[in-house]
């Protein structure tokens, strides 16, 4: 009662703690001023009106076709009538398409933080319908509308993905144990985990001026919620099994906290260990991701271990109503997993054999994946803002809604334009703003911004401009997107690795064996590449997505890995205590029927609990969630519960070479 008691308190004061302030990113992308385009973006501040931006509206006739002369002269009518919006009162000539279907008007907005950018840009959208010409759609696009928009549809996200999360996880903690008291004990626990994480997250990320955001939130309690009720199931399926052998509710619980210690800590301490190497990654979301899982994790060990069992404990053997297990009941969850096992044990080469086949299948689907999202690409659902810049893409440069940023010393300026308009790629180049040290051109691509071909003009511009000046700089859309690509593989080969390196080292210390967390990493990257496979044909052929986002790959390799050890721990935790007894072969085959049921009910929460990232509105948190989501369900039906047993029946006691266990 005491813990429970102190634990309430503690996450009262948790969640009673004032709001912090969110950190300003270091730039856009929340890269380092080591890429250049994170160093234009710090240079360009100096120049007059750095602060400014700019919207642009695009005019079209609903069906197509071309404006006529009277749409032409309302939309300069309505130019004129905005100059009031524009810092100084001026604002470009209205600039009509070579076909005529399009009309564009540049607005320069004064500056303004995050709110005051979203209320004008509503203001101006609001103003551009009531204004526009029957029949002619008018649309507002450019960096502040995309920013609106990205901002606008997280809008209510964090609820909804609350509110559908704890509605999965209900349901299947309903079939699973079809007791409301198991239902209701360890939900409330696991939301009271994910809100107490939410508020400590906050001020952490704030004190370390990490930036948050809808990705990481949403991404953060996803996790939250399926390792809090993984480490539920596992102590509750211990719990009963312990109270068919005694009386004492009580010790039976002792008993039950005791034995899913180690593998709990173990799995808990791997997810750390994993985030923690998250942190040496490039990008700032991605290490405010790291930081806020990681104090997820940590509570929902707390929960598992502490919260939880208090919570059990008031409630005694009464809380599995109308099921209360009794002394000397047969254990009859275990029976599926026990035949199965027994199937795996008379043929466990042919049925290797089968699934290493069923891998490599669907690991093939690796071989057509391409990566990098553009910029109008990155919403499962079009905002005004994307479909704005399509209709403007198809009838200017598609470079048009962001162009690239170059800065220079002023009296390089001739050489800057004249070699910028000689690359390929180039529709035009703009002067901007400058200063007696520093002046700036705007570049307009042909290509889309964060499109492979406008990756590749801005290396042939980055090139090319060197030879004008090493001062010259590169920055802007397309150049961020091309450094943040350029990053993430950096991530990738250096944080995997790491990753690989610390899991093993953790089965190593919790098995006591060299040949087995061999193999059992060997399954879990089997499991990644098969997914990752398998997933990349689903987003290809069924959802239609036009790529993965970069950052996709290293977060769900790193979810996948460290929480697929999860449930290598369980089984081989196990199997191990029980081989200790009655021999390798046998205590697997135990450990199976014991820890099945509560390894596929695990694995199937939490593969729904990561598909719930689907209601949010980016491709990128959905692309993280059906890995994910497929990643579980693969290792939970068929590597945990089918190879990693043939692989134990197989090589009998070397399975834990060089261990050598005697049969008590």
């Amino acid at each position: 009662m005491l813990v429970l008691l102190g634990s309430l308190a503690v996450a009262a004061l948790a969640l009673l703690l004032p709001s912090a302030t969110p950190a300003e990113p270091r730039s856009s992308t929340g890269l380092s001023t080591s890429a250049e385009s994170a160093r234009v973006e710090q240079l360009r501040e100096s120049l007059p009106k750095a602060d400014e931006s700019a919207a642009l509206i695009v005019f079209s006739r609903d069906g197509g076709g071309r404006l006529s002369e009277q749409d032409q002269a309302a939309v300069r009518q309505l130019a004129q009538s905005l100059r009031r919006l524009a810092p100084g009162g001026a604002i470009p000539q209205p600039q009509l398409s070579e076909n005529g279907q399009v009309a564009l008007v540049i607005l320069p907005l004064p500056a303004a933080d995050e709110t005051g950018t979203e209320r004008q840009v509503d203001d101006l959208r609001q103003k551009v319908r009531e204004q526009s010409p029957p029949g002619v759609e008018a649309q507002v696009t450019g960096p502040p509308a995309f920013g609106t928009d990205l901002t606008r549809v997280f809008d209510g996200a964090d609820v909804r993905l609350l509110v559908v999360t704890a509605g999965v996880v209900a349901l299947l903690l309903l079939l699973t144990y079809r007791s409301p008291g198991l239902v209701l004990v360890p939900l409330i626990v696991v939301a009271l985990t994910e809100q107490v994480t939410t508020a400590l997250s906050e001020q952490a990320l704030a004190a370390l001026g990490l930036p948050g955001g809808g990705q990481v939130t949403g991404i953060t309690s996803v996790l939250v919620f399926g390792a809090t009720t993984d480490y539920a199931l596992l102590l509750i399926a211990r719990y009963r099994e312990q109270l068919r052998g005694t009386d004492d509710a009580l010790a039976a619980l002792r008993t039950a906290v005791r034995r899913v210690a180690e593998p709990v800590l173990a799995s808990g301490g791997t997810v750390i260990g994993a985030l923690g190497v998250l942190l040496l990654a490039s990008t700032e979301t991605l290490r405010g991701i790291a930081v806020s899982c990681i104090i997820g994790i940590a509570l929902a060990i707390c929960a598992g271990l502490l919260v939880l069992p208090a919570g059990l404990a008031i409630f005694g053997r009464g809380i599995f109503w109308p099921f209360v297990p009794r002394v000397g009941d047969t254990a009859r969850d275990g029976k599926v997993w026990g035949r199965l096992g027994g199937i795996v044990a008379r043929r466990p080469v042919l049925i290797l054999a089968a699934s290493a086949v069923l891998l490599a299948g669907c690991a093939a689907g690796t071989f057509g994946v391409r990566t990098g999202l553009a910029q109008n690409e990155q919403f499962r659902v079009e905002p005004e803002s994307v479909q704005g810049a399509k209709v403007l893409a198809a009838a200017f440069p598609a470079g048009t809604t962001e162009p690239v940023v170059v800065l220079g010393p002023p009296n390089a300026a001739a050489g800057i334009t004249q070699v910028a308009t000689a690359v390929e790629g180039v529709a035009s180049v703009r002067p901007g703003a400058r200063t007696a040290d520093l002046a700036r051109y705007d570049v307009v691509l042909t290509s889309e911004p964060g499109s492979a071909a406008s990756f590749e003009t801005v290396r042939q511009l980055r090139t090319k401009l060197d030879a004008v000046g090493s001062e010259v700089l590169v920055g802007g859309g397309a150049a961020e997107s091309l450094d943040l690509q350029s990053a993430d593989r950096r991530d990738q080969l250096l944080i995997i690795p790491l990753v690989l390196l610390l899991v093993g080292a953790v089965l190593v210390a919790v098995l006591r064996s060299l040949l087995a967390p061999i193999l059992l990493l060997l399954t879990v990257v089997a499991s990644f590449f098969a997914s990752f496979g398998l997933s990349w044909l689903i987003f290809d052929h069924v959802l239609g997505f036009p790529a993965l986002d970069g950052s996709v790959v290293l977060l769900s390799f790193l979810f996948l890995v460290a929480l697929g050890v999860d449930y290598n721990i369980f089984l081989s935790t196990r199997a191990r205590e029980e081989a200790a007894t009655h021999g390798t072969r046998e205590g697997m085959r135990t450990a199976l029927a014991v820890t099945g049921g509560v390894i596929t009910s695990a694995g199937l929460l939490l593969a729904a609990v990561f598909a719930v990232l689907g209601v949010l509105p980016l491709i990128t948190l959905t692309q993280v969630g059906v890995i994910v989501c497929v990643g579980v369900l693969l290792d939970t039906l068929l590597v945990r519960t089918v190879v990693v047993p043939a692989l134990a029946f197989l090589l009998g006691d070397r399975f834990w070479w060089p261990a050598r266990l005697r049969s008590r």
